[in-house]
C-alpha cells in the first residue's frame, strides 16, 4: 500500500506544511488575525484540526454532520467543539431557502415541505421556485427541517484560508489537490533550489488586490451585470506587472462581451485602458464595425509602424485594404502570398466518430514513413528538454514553491531577456552535435517531471529518435528562436501531422483540414515562417468519398 495512504492524517500534514511555509515567508505581510489563527491552530486537538481541515479542503461552507464522518477523528461533535470556541465555525447559522436547498435530498424536501411541493420528482431547481417566494426568511436547519438527526456547521475561516492559499500557490487555480497528487507519485515536479525568503508578493497591497481582481473576475464570469463589474475594476494600472496582467487579462474579456454585444463604445473604452495582446485590433477593429472608419485607419497605421506581436502585424495587414477602400484611399501593392504545398485525401467517411487527423495519418502512413500525430507537442517538447535548465533556473521571482510546472515569470515580456544567456547556451548546442545528448538525457532523467513544455504522454523513444535524425538541427533553432520571441503566441500553430523517411533522413509537417476547415490564422503565420526558411510544410485537405464510390 501506497504509504501516504498509510498516514491516515496526510491531509492535515499538508495544510501545516502550507501554514509553516506562508508563517516563514509572509509573516512581515500577515495581519494580526491570519497570525493569531496559525498559532491558535497549532494548539487545537488533533481531531479538531483534521476535521477544520477536512471542511476547508471540500466545496463550499455548510456542512452536515452526518457527511463529515471520518474514521481518523471520530465524533464530529466533540471535535467541532474547540473550532466554535475559536469562533472558526458555527453549529447553527440561519440557512436561506436556497442553501437548504443545496443540503438536502429531493426526498428530505418532500418531508420538510409536503403538499407544498406538487410535483415531487419534479427538478430541484423547479421545486426552489415553486417556493422561492414564500420564503424569505433565514432561517436554522432545525426550524426548516424539524425531523432532521443531524445539525449543520458553517465554516467561518474560507476566506482567510483562501488568501494563506493564495500565500503559498501565487495563484488560486492551484489547489490542496497538488499536495495529494505529488504524494501519490502521480504529479511529480522539478525540484528548484530556491531561498527561504522567496515569495511572490511584496506587500499587503499586493495580495489584497488579487484578492479583489480574482472576486470581480469570478462575479463576471458567474454572470453578474458587467457595467457593474467595470466600474469595480481599478482605473489606473497596477504598478505591479503580474497583477497588471490579470487586470488587462479581465478588461480585454469585457471588453469581448461589449464587443458581442455590439456595445461599440462600451468595447472601445475598455480596449483603450487594456494593454492585453489584442486590445488594439480589436479597438480598430470596433471601430470599423461602427463606421468610425478614420480613427480606425489612424490607429491602425500606428499599429503598422510599431506592431506589438506578428499576430497584431498579420491583423493589420487584413484589415488595412478594407479601411482605405472605405475612405476611398488608393491601395498599396499587395504582399505576395505563401505558395503553399496542397495534399487532397479521399477517404470513406467513419461510421463512427475518429478525428480527421487519425484518419489521415492512417492514410499517409508507410512501412518505412511512419507519420505521428503530435500537433504541437513534438516541437514544444524537443525545445523543453533542450531547454531544461534553463526553463528551471531558480532566478528571483520565477519560482515560488514546490508544484510549479513552469517559472512564475514565464509569459513576462522579459522572460528570455533575463535568461538570455542560459538559452544562449543551450541553443549553442544546436550547431554540433551535443543536442542530440541533452534531449534524449533529459528525456530518459526527467522522465514524467511536470513541464509546461513536454506532454510525456505524447513522447516516446520512437518519436524522439525519428525527430533527432530527421529534423535538421538548424531547423529546430528555427523553431526555438521563434517560441522564445513570443511564448505565448508561439507555442501554437504547429502542424498536426509529422512524416519521416528515416532512409533519407528527412521529414514533413502537415496541417490536416477536413471538408469546410480553413487555417486559422497562428498556423498561416507558422506556415509563413516555415515557407521563409525553406522548412517542408503542406496542407492536407480530407474530402469524404461518396457512398458506393
Amino acid at each position: 500500500m501506497n504509504p501516504v495512504l498509510e498516514n491516515r492524517y496526510y491531509y492535515l500534514d499538508n495544510f501545516e506544511i502550507v501554514l509553516c511555509w506562508v508563517r516563514q515567508r509572509y509573516d512581515d505581510l500577515l495581519t494580526h488575525v491570519e497570525r493569531d489563527f496559525i498559532a491558535q491552530f497549532q494548539g487545537l486537538p488533533r481531531a479538531s484540526r483534521a476535521l477544520l481541515v477536512r471542511m476547508i479542503m471540500r466545496k463550499g461552507t455548510l456542512f452536515r454532520s452526518s457527511k463529515l464522518r471520518y474514521d481518523e477523528i471520530g465524533g464530529v461533535a466533540v471535535a467541532a467543539q474547540s473550532l466554535i470556541e475559536h469562533g472558526w465555525l458555527h453549529n447553527s447559522p440561519a440557512l436561506t431557502l436556497e442553501q437548504l436547498f443545496g443540503l438536502l435530498t429531493k426526498a428530505e424536501l418532500a418531508a420538510a415541505f409536503g403538499r407544498e411541493l406538487c410535483d415531487q420528482h419534479a427538478r430541484k431547481d423547479a421545486q426552489y421556485q415553486l417556493l422561492k417566494d414564500r420564503y424569505t426568511e433565514a432561517l436554522p436547519f432545525k426550524a426548516w427541517h424539524s425531523t432532521a438527526t443531524d445539525s449543520v456547521y458553517e465554516l467561518l475561516v474560507m476566506p482567510l484560508c483562501e488568501r494563506l492559499r493564495l500565500m503559498f500557490f501565487g495563484n488560486l487555480r492551484q489547489d490542496w489537490s497538488e499536495f495529494v497528487l505529488a504524494d501519490l507519485g502521480l504529479y511529480v515536479y522539478e525540484k528548484v533550489e530556491f531561498p527561504a525568503t522567496s515569495r511572490i508578493f511584496h506587500s499587503r497591497q499586493d495580495i489584497d488586490d488579487y484578492m479583489y481582481l480574482h472576486d470581480c473576475a469570478e462575479r463576471f464570469r458567474e454572470g453578474a451585470d458587467a457595467d457593474l463589474v467595470v466600474q469595480d475594476i481599478p482605473l489606473e494600472p497596477y504598478l505591479n506587472e503580474w497583477l497588471e496582467r490579470r487586470r488587462a487579462k479581465l478588461l480585454f474579456q469585457l471588453g469581448r462581451h461589449y464587443e458581442k454585444n455590439r456595445d461599440w463604445a462600451g468595447a472601445c473604452a475598455l480596449y483603450g485602458q487594456c494593454s492585453h495582446a489584442g486590445a488594439r485590433s480589436r479597438s480598430i477593429r470596433v471601430l470599423e464595425l461602427s463606421e468610425q472608419f478614420e480613427p480606425a485607419l489612424q490607429l491602425a497605421r500606428a499599429a503598422q509602424l510599431q506592431p506589438e506581436n506578428e499576430a497584431e502585424k498579420q491583423q493589420i495587414e487584413r484589415m488595412m485594404p478594407r479601411l482605405l477602400r472605405k475612405l476611398g484611399h488608393s491601395l498599396p501593392a499587395r504582399r505576395g502570398t505563401t505558395v503553399m504545398t496542397k495534399l487532397t485525401l479521399s477517404l470513406p467517411k467513419p461510421p463512427a466518430f475518429i478525428p480527421v487527423e487519425e484518419l489521415a495519418r492512417e492514410s499517409l502512413e508507410q512501412p518505412h514513413s511512419p507519420v505521428y500525430y503530435v500537433e504541437n507537442t513534438l516541437a514544444n517538447a524537443l525545445f523543453g528538454l533542450l531547454c531544461w535548465d534553463a526553463i528551471f533556473a531558480a532566478l528571483p521571482g520565477a519560482f515560488f514553491h514546490p508544484f510549479q510546472r513552469t517559472p512564475a515569470d514565464l509569459h513576462s515580456m522579459d522572460f528570455h531577456a533575463r535568461r538570455k544567456d542560459l538559452f544562449a547556451s543551450c541553443l549553442t548546442q544546436l550547431d554540433s552535435d551535443a543536442y542530440r545528448k541533452t534531449i534524449v538525457q533529459n528525456y530518459e532523467n526527467k522522465a514524467g517531471i511536470q513541464s509546461g513544455f513536454v506532454a510525456w504522454g505524447v513522447l516516446t523513444h520512437e518519436l524522439i529518435d525519428h525527430a533527432l535524425a530527421c529534423i535538421p538541427a538548424a531547423h529546430l533553432k528555427k523553431w526555438f528562436q521563434r517560441i522564445l520571441l513570443d511564448i505565448p503566441a508561439n507555442r501554437s500553430g504547429f502542424p498536426d501531422l509529422i512524416q519521416f523517411w528515416p532512409l533519407e533522413k528527412r521529414y514533413r509537417m502537415m496541417e490536416v483540414k477536413g471538408p469546410g476547415d480553413r487555417l486559422q490564422d497562428n498556423q498561416l503565420r507558422w506556415f509563413d515562417y516555415c515557407a521563409e526558411h525553406a522548412m517542408p510544410v503542406a496542407v492536407c485537405h480530407v474530402q469524404w468519398l461518396e457512398r458506393g464510390v
